[in-house]
């Protein structure tokens, strides 16, 4: 017996042993925000204060000091984050989960970035300003790996820490060029409904934007105002399995001192990204004796992408141009390494890689490159040889100066310095938004425009061989702009800019409902203030969906249905548009849409390529110019003998298919239909998608308000599910006042950090779901005085 109670106090101090080594283990991995740490290569000590939010302030007396200390204190919230997105361009994620990745790794790989990468690193001026505060920032990542905790990712999937170097900045931003991808989710499906169902197919979707709807304002001072199938798919799915959100739309608007109640300019800017978790931005307030930026920090990246000091703010949402064009190539019948150029044969470059697999072998495959880019057939296993399709991206082909650009906006002091960096920018295409103490506002286009052969489609598949390419580029000055325009405002929500040297832009531009509800709310008021552009920020109404249920309600058979029926769908004709989570329209508009354009467009296309299309921006154009057409070709049902659909049949039977599926996910009683229950946002972690993981990574999901193409722009994809979940909105709200710059607010979907053993890894989420903000702190008195902790940074 005493035997066995000894054993019985052993097993129990065992016990308590582990559970008290296990607890040590998890707090070794927390951030440390605290303290003392040394700090090779500095020059003189920085230190960093600690907002209650986690966000640093960090103050060095040079740059590359500051640079340095980023670098640590960005590493220890965003490794993990930082690691994955630099693999991307370099086909590295197989590595980190597994087979199902291979196809997106060979995708990425055969799109050139690294390639690119690799040419530009030999051009660069090692000893330039911008290359020196490159590498103290990544001396500072780096000294975080070798020295700091291990993030918890990297346990768990067994991946080894590896230091980051200068084609790790440059393979990041390759990514962020790329993530919009929509030419890939657009071109080759559009020839496919063509080279299947024939031109009239293509009519009535808005393939280009409507002259009619709203288009952004150029002002510049002193002037007047056969394709395969598969392969559709197969670029769908690898993009699809991308464990990094995309870069999808954004709003802006900065406001002229005549607009404003101070006289004193407000920016205001919430770039559209899939919601992820970690949430993109990494906010950090750098300031030296010559340098002070609060800014927003693209993972792996030194330079902010936003930012705002006391002189100007800048801010960005996507240009939405087309930069990527795809050939059709005509491949030698004998000589299949061959392909057809106007004076013969040409041989392609023929590129060997290699895949490194989680817990298999490595994957060898070979890709192949003409004039035009790489060819994905071979690339994906979807892919067969037949119909090769090369891919023209201007990204790989031009001098790649963008890390330049983001340097010179960063140190830019006034709007001149600012606009003379824009031009480096040549990929991806941006909205770049600028307001300034001085009163200045401007919006620029930038990327590398080009102009086409007329009447070139580039939104098709192009003829390898028939002169359809590029015959010059756009100089800057020609690119859409407009500095202090009379109306005392620019803005940008991804619509249409006015056209340029006598051509129009062509692009994946959204629907003008951001812009047009902007525009409404902009127009009449000239007392703007930083808490009423707060409220503009969130606004969750529509100023297109009302009419298109105006429409619809116009072909109801109201016989067909029954009272309480009719009760739901005709409420909507007192709608006003406006997305609350208690709104009883919105389930029954977004249910009625989803089954029409099913029943309108899935009997043509099928199942795989209905989904595509759903992907799409031009089809977000589509709907509303689409319910005014009763005579589109698209209304019949196909799939029907001797029978040929009207609008009105179509209308009908969806608004049928809606209710009953409403009854069936949300009860009898359309009052108890409200959009919370459908209009949920999780925060999603790639590790979270293990089941026994996910409360622990993920973060939510809560019920949301808003919708697509609103300013709050939630935004979900339709599909079978009838659930509305979001996957991309707001990665940020900013709003920077120069009548009060040191109470300019912002907030994060999430929180600062990427450690989800930290305070700050979801601190944020129930305010940003709420529509709240906080202070972005440039004090230094105050930011000493409320500092949450201190860390100071010793040179060794």
């Amino acid at each position: 017996m005493k035997k066995l109670k000894i054993a019985g106090w052993v097993v129990f101090i065992l016990l308590i042993l582990i559970v008290i080594t296990g607890f040590a283990f998890v707090q070794s991995l927390k951030p440390d925000y605290e303290g003392g740490q040394q700090l090779p290569g500095l020059q003189e000590e920085v230190t960093v204060y600690y907002d209650t939010y986690g966000i640093p302030h960090i103050y060095g007396k040079n740059e590359t000091d500051a640079f340095r200390a980023l670098g640590y204190v960005h590493a220890q919230d965003r490794l993990w984050q930082m690691e994955l997105l630099r693999r991307v361009a370099k086909g590295g994620l197989s590595e980190v989960f597994g087979k199902d990745l291979i196809n997106t790794d060979r995708f990425f790989l055969s799109l050139g970035i690294e390639e690119a990468t690799n040419k530009t690193l030999k051009s660069l001026d090692r000893n330039s300003e911008m290359i020196l505060l490159t590498q103290a920032y990544l001396d500072g990542v780096n000294q975080f790996i070798e020295e700091g905790p291990t993030p918890i990712e990297f346990h768990l999937t067994s991946l080894e820490k590896q230091p980051f170097t200068l084609e790790d900045v440059y393979n990041a931003i390759g990514y962020m060029s790329f993530s919009f991808a929509m030419a890939h989710k657009t071109d080759p499906l559009l020839t496919k409904i063509r080279d299947s169902l024939g031109t009239a197919y293509l009519e009535d979707l808005a393939i280009d934007v409507d002259t009619n709807t709203v288009w952004i304002k150029n002002y510049k001072e002193g002037s007047q105002q056969a394709l395969p199938a598969s392969s559709i798919t197969a670029i769908n799915n690898a993009l699809d399995k991308l464990p990094i959100p995309q870069f999808i739309g954004s709003n802006s608007w900065v406001l002229g001192p005549g607009k404003t109640k101070s006289g004193k300019v407000i920016l205001a800017n919430d770039p559209h990204i899939g919601f992820a978790q970690p949430s993109v931005w990494y906010e950090a307030h750098v300031v030296t004796p010559t340098y002070e930026k609060y800014g927003y920090h693209l993972a792996g990246v030194p330079f902010p992408l936003l930012g705002h000091d006391r002189n100007l703010a800048y801010g960005l949402t996507m240009f939405e141009n087309d930069d990527i064009d795809f050939y059709q190539e005509r491949i030698h019948p004998e000589e299949k390494d061959q392909y057809r150029v106007e004076d013969g044969w040409s041989p392609m470059t023929i590129h060997t890689k290699s895949i490194k697999v989680k817990d298999s072998t490595p994957v060898e495959f070979a890709y192949r490159t003409t004039r035009h880019g790489p060819i994905l057939n071979g690339v994906m296993d979807q892919l067969n040889d037949d119909g090769a399709l090369s891919m023209s991206w201007i990204y790989t082909q031009i001098e790649n100066r963008v890390l330049h650009a983001l340097y010179g906006i960063s140190h830019a002091t006034d709007l001149e310095s600012f606009k003379n960096s824009l031009p480096d920018i040549h990929a991806p295409g941006l909205n770049v938004m600028y307001g300034d103490a001085d009163g200045n506002i401007a919006w620029w286009a930038t990327a590398k425009l080009y102009e086409m052969p007329e009447g070139t489609q580039t939104k098709l598949v192009l003829d390898g061989n028939k002169g359809a390419e590029r015959l010059r580029y756009l100089d800057f000055e020609e690119n859409p702009s407009a500095v202090n325009p009379p109306w005392e405002y620019v803005y940008s929500a991804n619509n249409q800019p006015d056209s340029v040297s006598g051509m129009k832009i062509p692009g994946y531009y959204l629907p003008e409902n951001r812009a047009k509800r902007i525009e409404a709310l902009l127009g009449p008021k000239n007392d703007w203030d930083r808490e009423s552009v707060g409220e503009m920020i969130t606004d969750v109404t529509s100023s297109v969906n009302p009419g298109v249920a105006l429409e619809l309600l116009s072909l109801l058979r109201k016989d067909d249905f029954e009272e309480a029926e009719l009760q739901a769908l005709e409420r909507l004709g007192t709608w006003n548009g406006d997305y609350p989570i208690q709104s009883l329209e919105a389930p029954v508009y977004h249910r009625w849409i989803y089954y029409l354009l099913k029943l309108t467009m899935e009997d043509e296309l099928g199942t795989e390529k209905f989904k595509q299309l759903l992907g799409t921006h031009f089809l977000k154009r589509t709907i509303a110019s689409l319910v005014q057409k009763d005579n589109s070709i698209w209304w019949d049902d196909v799939s029907t003998a001797n029978k040929v659909e009207s609008q009105a049949d179509i209308a009908n039977k969806a608004a049928r298919m809606a209710l009953q599926t409403l009854r069936e996910d949300l009860g009898e009683d359309h009052r108890q239909w409200t959009w919370d229950k459908l209009h949920t946002l999780e925060h999603e972690h790639p590790i979270g998608q293990v089941a026994s993981l996910r409360d622990f990574f993920n973060v939510g999901p809560y019920p949301v308000p808003g919708t697509k193409e609103v300013i709050n722009n939630l935004a979900f994809p339709y599909n079978e599910s009838g659930k509305f979940k979001v996957t991309a909105g707001p990665s940020t709200r900013r709003v920077i006042d120069f009548s009060d710059i040191e109470n300019s607010m912002s907030i994060l979907p999430t929180g600062q950090s990427g450690n989800p053993l930290s305070e700050h890894y979801e601190d944020q989420a129930e305010m940003y779901i709420q529509g709240k903000f906080r202070k972005m702190m440039m004090n230094q008195e105050e930011i000493r005085e409320k500092a949450a902790s201190v860390l100071i940074f010793q040179p060794n």
